[in-house]
């Protein structure tokens, strides 16, 4: 089932079947690189750990796809009271949901893609969801990523120190809102 669609790119659900693409994009070291980390490559079994074994309420894991083509993940979810309280949240009464996404196959990286893909999902958790906040926390220093969701209309809103463990290194983050005009 198609979760929803913008131009060429969809996304649907993921399915037991994609685990061996899952398998192949965290295991290659371009896409380790932003996301898990080239320390962190994933087999079978910790796919299978990581994607299907572990259940999060509210969350939906879902594969992109680009002119029928599965290139990557992407997942969305309600962020819970932790995370707010983190974010500078902890009294915001909407509705507030994350994302994280990559597209794994490297060759496909600067093309465009990365937009439909933000910009559809930012669109579906608008209207589908009724989401009245969407945050995301990449790394500082990964530039091309920061780009994309700024131009979107994400806005840098807090600075978190030392906030993810990335190959060995407690990496900085920023924290990114995105708020509809209404």
């Amino acid at each position: 089932m198609i979760l929803f669609q913008n131009g060429d790119l969809s996304v649907r659900r993921l399915e037991q079947e994609d685990a061996p693409l899952l398998v192949r994009w965290l295991s290659d070291p371009a896409v380790l690189e932003y996301y898990e980390g080239r320390d962190c490559p994933h087999d079978l079994e910790r796919v299978q750990t990581h994607f299907y074994e572990s259940e999060e309420e509210g969350l939906y894991r879902g594969i992109v796809q680009f002119m029928g083509q599965d290139i990557g993940y992407i997942q969305f979810y309600p962020v819970g009271r932790e995370e707010l309280t983190e974010y500078g949240y902890a009294d915001y009464t909407g509705k507030v949901y994350g994302m994280d996404q990559f597209i794994g196959e490297p060759q496909l990286w600067s093309q465009g893609i990365g937009s439909l893909l933000v910009g559809g999902m930012v669109k579906h958790l608008l209207e589908a969801e009724q989401a009245d906040l969407i945050v995301m926390d990449p790394q500082c220093w990964n530039h091309r990523a920061l780009r994309v969701y700024e131009k979107i209309g994400f806005v840098r809103s807090k600075l978190l120190p030392e906030h993810e463990l990335h190959e060995g290194e407690w990496r900085d983050c920023w924290l990114l809102t995105y708020t509809p005009a209404h």
